[in-house]
């Protein structure tokens, strides 16, 4: 068997045609390429889904990771040991983060802090009701995926958890929906996979003002627009509107795997009495990860890279422009091309796999393909790339 049969036989996969059948076979990847055994160069156009914001293999995240491995990886995970990555960065990330916003929970992901989140918020309110929107994702974990805003990926999966309620994204008549029985109410500042559809200022601001007012408890999933994807280091400051809990992930371990939900002092300390150990896992916070994070992190705010992020935006929406495009929808670095038909698109992702460029499409939205390169992505690179993408339209 060749390799790709080895991989179709062995590795479990999510579809029937990964890849849109294009053998990709990578070897290895360096900045915004990867290359596959044959020596040819992809563009990756979509950082590995929001992940890859500094590029691959960064000279900074390499060197951490090989640093922190060789001094420890795994140790203790409940807090029995002082971990200097782990603190260092908690200290770090704080420092860009509004009050009360200062205590980390680490986790491996995005779907597990969504996890820990929905937790928190049942400990802290003792109410069981959580509210999500239409087109919303959260995660492929059972609770996540309560809280997924499209029947068609969750019908197979039911019963999923009770208590839970779905609402018009951006419509602020529903928010009336939000009561004194409501723990939480889970939103992406800028829905990702509905195709990047951006909350309304005026609607994210009355979606806080209900929660105060019910004491429900308001948590920004900001797992694929974190860390300067749209403009600014996190999507919320754009709105200046503060969430309860912030979930984060993707973009912060620059290709590592972690996440953490973000809370004040006061109601992450719920987690840690009635019962003791209210919410763990074993590799949250891994040394290696966090070191990673910490370069990254640092990378991004000490280049101001939400800045690219805007150029990336800028040079898009000027060069990027073609008749069979319906409409362009982008925030900063995260962007959606429209073709208003599902073959139409499909066809164009499937001619960028075979022309050396990555792209794919969204779950909610599959008439559109995503554009999220990597935030180290030059200017006249992206010039360069845009109309070689639009040859292929």
């Amino acid at each position: 068997m060749n390799q790709r049969q080895i991989f179709l036989r062995h590795v479990a996969q999510t579809s029937d045609l990964p890849m849109m059948g294009v053998d990709i076979n990578i070897s290895h990847a360096q900045g915004i390429t990867l290359t596959d055994q044959n020596g040819t160069g992809y563009i990756d156009l979509i950082s590995g889904i929001s992940v890859s914001s500094l590029g691959h293999c960064h000279p900074a995240v390499v060197k951490a990771v090989k640093e922190q491995a060789e001094k420890y990886m795994h140790l203790m995970v409940y807090g029995e040991f002082n971990q200097q990555p782990q603190v260092k960065y908690a200290e770090t990330l704080c420092a860009f983060l509004p009050e009360p916003l200062h205590s980390v929970f680490f986790t491996t992901g995005g779907s597990e802090a969504v996890e820990g989140a929905m937790k928190l918020a049942k400990r802290a309110t003792g109410r069981n009701e959580i509210i999500s929107f239409k087109n919303a994702y959260h995660g492929s974990t059972q609770g996540a995926l309560s809280l997924m805003g499209d029947e068609f990926f969750k019908n197979s999966f039911r019963p999923l958890l009770p208590g839970t309620k779905t609402l018009d994204f951006n419509n602020e008549a529903q928010l009336q929906e939000i009561t004194t029985a409501t723990a939480a109410v889970f939103v992406e500042p800028v829905q990702g996979e509905a195709g990047v559809r951006p909350g309304n200022k005026e609607y994210i601001e009355a979606l806080r003002k209900k929660c105060n007012e019910t004491g429900a408890l308001l948590v920004f999933d900001e797992i694929q627009t974190g860390f300067g994807r749209t403009g600014t280091l996190f999507a919320f400051e754009q709105y200046q509107v503060v969430p309860d809990i912030l979930l984060i992930a993707k973009g912060m371990g620059g290709g590592m795997p972690i996440g953490a939900f973000v809370a004040s002092r006061e109601l992450m300390s719920c987690l840690s009495h009635n019962p003791v150990l209210g919410h763990i896992n074993t590799f949250g916070g891994n040394a290696v990860c966090v070191a990673a994070a910490q370069a990254t992190l640092e990378t991004i705010t000490h280049n101001k890279l939400w800045l690219n992020a805007t150029e990336i935006e800028n040079t898009i929406r000027t060069k990027v422009k073609h008749p069979a495009i319906t409409e362009l929808r982008i925030t900063g670095g995260l962007g959606a091309i429209d073709f208003g038909n599902e073959e139409k698109n499909m066809q164009v992702i499937k001619r960028c796999l075979q022309n050396g460029l990555i792209s794919d499409w969204f779950l909610f939205c599959p008439t559109a393909m995503r554009i999220a390169p990597p935030l180290i992505t030059e200017t006249k690179h992206l010039a360069e790339i845009s109309d070689r993408l639009i040859g292929l339209f």
